[in-house]
């Protein structure tokens, strides 16, 4: 998937659209996607102007929209008919955070679907930089109805 393909699977935008590419997916089992980390990042102007750090907070957002890509993926036919729904994260469990990540960096997210229990999806995740892990978390996430 490039940026246009994510784009119509996620309703985020910039400078919150923080998945760039797929690179590689088995719906339903896992998906392995990109972001690349610039010094022109919104964050990095306040997170830290001396020593520009990624926030932990959107490392998991990352993580998280992976996830929403995976779930959309796996079960098209289900999520055609909740095109006003809106997937949103609703757990994080067992995060660590074990690496910096700084501008320059490519964030290879990858997540695997562990369980699923009607609108309920529990996947484990993790962050890696130049093979180095940077952060994991296990997520769950479900469909919110339109208002």
């Amino acid at each position: 998937m490039d940026i246009e393909d994510i784009m119509r699977a996620l309703p985020h935008r910039y400078p919150f659209l923080l998945v760039d590419k797929v690179t590689q997916m088995e719906t339903g089992k896992t998906i392995t996607a990109l972001k690349n980390v610039t010094a022109s990042e919104p964050f990095f102007a306040g997170h830290f102007p001396q020593k520009p750090l990624m926030p932990g907070v959107l490392m998991i957002e990352a993580l998280a929209q992976t996830c929403g890509l995976l779930a959309l993926a796996s079960f098209r036919e289900e999520s055609e008919g909740k095109k006003d729904h809106l997937m949103v994260l609703a757990g994080v469990d067992d995060c660590r955070f074990r690496r910096q990540v700084i501008p320059g960096d490519a964030l290879v997210m990858r997540a695997e679907l562990a369980r699923r229990r009607g609108n309920m999806l529990r996947f484990s995740a993790q962050a890696e930089v130049g093979g180095e892990r940077a952060c994991e978390a296990v997520l769950t996430s479900f469909f919110l109805p339109p208002r």
